[in-house]
């Protein structure tokens, strides 16, 4: 299943006013459960209980026979329990006997909310355990996307508790984050280059960089991310990841090494509740043009091949940065010829939505683009911005911030 949208859908059910930290869980659970794409039986929700040092059944649903209310899991009998704090989903064979006749015999298990010490040990606040016919790593992606975002919103629930809005430092924040921005037009050899962002707040989770490798003529890497936050939290995050990259460029290390490095980097430096997508690719002054990336779960950008008239997409070549600690990422490659175009961007532009709760959609940016490929980068993205905020308009609630990235070789 397509992360990005699994994120956006957990996190808009995740988003509505529930009465409780178990309502909400319950609700999220539902929903995965009924969700076709995702192929699960069953679902429960276990609750930490430190005086027993026991998980105790909250909540269960899907097709399987009925746990007794109030049934617990002793820490002693799942030694498990202390690596989901450090992995977040493990998947595993059931070994309790009264679940085993329920017909729970592979499942997987989800750390989700805070963790809470115990002696020199930690766990999780809830466990998200579900069962299906096909437990793999596609299931443990999947899980470790969800119980990031219900982590991500519990975390907000138990901040609405007690804090106020802190804003001393938010303009010297806003100059911190545009300091560490380029220039929006750059020139390399044969290409032509315009990056631009519109945070949605004073400072936003969206960024882009230039970066030169090698002697700056040979080389130029070009990267978009996006820190799945809001604020003051993004903005940190953002610059985190943005200089990060610019110091693993200075070493000669192969794509796909520098995103997984990358990747357990935000993985440990992170809280478990956030991640970031990441878009990052090279050009070169190869004559073919080759253009060599990967994609950490950004959108895919959007690829005119001028000699065909067509878009094709730069599809993720390796899943979100941090949930997933040891995860692998691939290099793909495309062929940049004159008048080609890459458009990279951020989810900002593709689900800016109006009044009416509709998103602009990856079908309008293509139309946009085919309209303005003959245009320069700079006035592509311009068209691109303009046709956006005209679609949303600036009464729309639903905002993100907007990032654009235009590629365009001349000759």
């Amino acid at each position: 299943m397509d992360q990005k949208k699994l994120y956006r859908t957990i996190e808009t059910v995740s988003s509505r006013k529930f009465s409780s930290d178990e309502e909400l869980l319950a609700d999220i659970v539902k929903q995965i459960i009924n969700n076709e794409e995702i192929k699960l039986t069953g679902g429960r929700i276990w609750k930490f209980n430190l005086r027993k040092k026991t998980y105790n059944l909250l909540f269960q649903t899907g097709k399987v026979s009925k746990i007794a209310e109030g049934y617990s899991l002793d820490f002693k009998n799942y030694p498990f329990f202390e690596r989901i704090a450090y992995e977040r989903t493990i998947l595993a064979t059931e070994t309790d006997k009264t679940l085993i006749k329920k017909g729970i015999v592979n499942y997987s298990a989800s750390g989700v909310g805070r963790k809470i010490k115990v002696g020199d040990k930690k766990y999780y606040e809830y466990l998200l355990a579900v069962n299906s016919d096909m437990i793999g790593d596609d299931l443990r992606d999947t899980l470790n996307i969800v119980a990031t975002v219900l982590t991500s919103k519990l975390n907000e629930r138990y901040l609405q508790q007690s804090r106020k809005n802190l804003i001393a430092d938010i303009d010297k924040a806003r100059e911190i984050q545009r300091s560490i921005l380029p220039e929006h037009q750059y020139h390399f050899n044969s290409y032509d280059i315009f990056g631009v962002t519109l945070p949605a707040q004073i400072v936003g989770g969206d960024f882009y960089d230039y970066l030169k490798l090698g002697d700056g003529e040979e080389r130029l890497g070009i990267l978009m991310g996006d820190a799945a936050s809001k604020g003051l939290g993004a903005a940190a995050e953002a610059m985190y990841i943005s200089g990060a990259m610019r110091m693993a460029s200075t070493f000669q290390v192969k794509i796909s090494l520098m995103m997984s490095r990358m990747n357990q980097l935000v993985n440990k430096i992170f809280s478990d509740d956030k991640f970031a997508s990441l878009f990052y690719g090279e050009l070169s002054n190869d004559k073919k043009g080759l253009f060599l990336y990967a994609n950490a779960g950004q959108n895919p950008p959007m690829f005119f091949r001028k000699k065909f008239n067509d878009i094709i997409l730069l599809d993720s070549t390796g899943p979100l940065l941090g949930p997933t600690p040891n995860a692998k990422f691939e290099t793909d490659s495309i062929n940049f010829h004159p008048g080609d175009v890459l458009v990279i961007y951020s989810d900002g532009l593709v689900e800016a939505a109006n009044d009416k709760f509709e998103f602009y959609g990856e079908e309008k940016l293509g139309h946009i683009i085919l309209d303005s490929v003959n245009l320069s980068p700079k006035e592509i993205a311009a068209s691109i911005l303009e046709d956006v905020i005209k679609f949303s308009t600036n009464e729309s609630q639903y905002q993100d911030d907007k990032t654009i990235v235009v590629i365009k070789r001349n000759g």
